[in-house]
């Protein structure tokens, strides 16, 4: 047996215990709900599972084994960390979209599973493309992490090169190590500046998550988004339109998308009715279609020219 010194406020233990993976779920877990967090015993197995190295199965399987003075001392800050509200994405530094794990930190926002529905949809307009023989070029404006540029690289080798623009030259550092980690960032051709201005050639296809949060809307955030996540990457103006009306104008005037092209965009709940009519006074005679996410809001946004 092993001992432990548990100090940190969040801490079960007075002085030196003895303390095994159960224990240290057991008031991880409490310590999150006191704090009020929702999903405090998944948090709890996350961040468990990170420091020592485990599959969520088997720290179920395997409850009695013995956690190191070390490991228990890294959890327990981590705790400490998330009980004042930090990410988990932030303090294991990665997560999950698309099946794959992509490095995040206080860079780039959080992948959500809603952008995985521009990925499937981005997808099956590439592979139309192919299957007439046309390969695309395809665009991913304000990448972040690169998650969904890398997604569709990693989806479709049979794309030569994608673009991914970004005005962080943060985040692009990000986006990079995600597509060096996958072995494709001779394929993703990171590019800073504002939105379309630094593609060098029109495309076929573009996706973008940009920010649609507005101002009015920041009472309504989760508290660990609002005080965490990166504001650039989240708020647009007082509704959160601003760079998306900018972003289509510009994307028309530049003449970025070539005809018979595809822009794939994720956007607020509440936007579906001013967009359309911002397309359709920008782009008459465009297609547009929509698609909800998993809670039935329309997200995502399709027009084809």
């Amino acid at each position: 047996m092993i001992l432990i010194q548990a100090s940190l406020g969040v801490s079960p233990y007075n002085g030196c215990v003895r303390v095994t993976i159960g224990d240290l779920l057991e008031q991880g877990t409490r310590a999150l709900i006191m704090a009020g967090q929702t999903s405090a015993r998944l948090d709890a197995r996350v961040l468990l599972g990170h420091v020592m190295g485990m599959e969520a199965a088997m720290l179920f399987a395997y409850p009695e084994r013995e956690v190191s003075a070390e490991q228990g001392q890294q959890f327990l800050l981590l705790i400490e960390r998330r009980v004042h509200g930090e990410p988990v994405a932030y303090l294991v530094r990665h997560k999950e979209f698309y099946g794959r794990d992509f490095i995040v930190d206080e860079r780039v926002l959080i992948p959500r599973p809603e952008t995985e529905l521009l990925v499937e949809a981005a997808l099956e307009h590439i592979r139309r493309k192919l299957h007439t023989g046309q390969v695309p070029i395809v665009a991913d404006i304000g990448t972040g992490s690169g998650a969904i540029a890398i997604s569709l690289a990693l989806e479709e080798p049979r794309l030569p090169y994608l673009y991914a623009t970004d005005i962080s030259p943060d985040a692009l550092e990000v986006a990079y190590l995600n597509a060096k980690r996958y072995a494709v960032e001779q394929r993703i051709r990171l590019l800073q500046g504002d939105l379309v201005e630094p593609l060098p050639e029109p495309v076929d296809i573009i996706t973008a998550n940009l920010p649609y949060v507005g101002a009015e809307e920041m009472d309504v955030l989760a508290p660990d988004v609002l005080a965490y996540e990166p504001h650039l990457a989240l708020f647009s103006g007082p509704s959160g339109l601003d760079l998306l009306q900018r972003f289509l104008r510009a994307v028309r005037q530049a003449g970025t998308l070539k005809e018979g092209g595809w822009m794939l965009l994720e956007i607020g709940y509440a936007q579906k009715e001013t967009l359309t009519r911002l397309l359709f006074e920008i782009w008459p005679g465009t297609t547009v279609m929509w698609k909800k996410d998993y809670s039935g809001w329309d997200r995502l946004l399709q027009v084809g020219i």
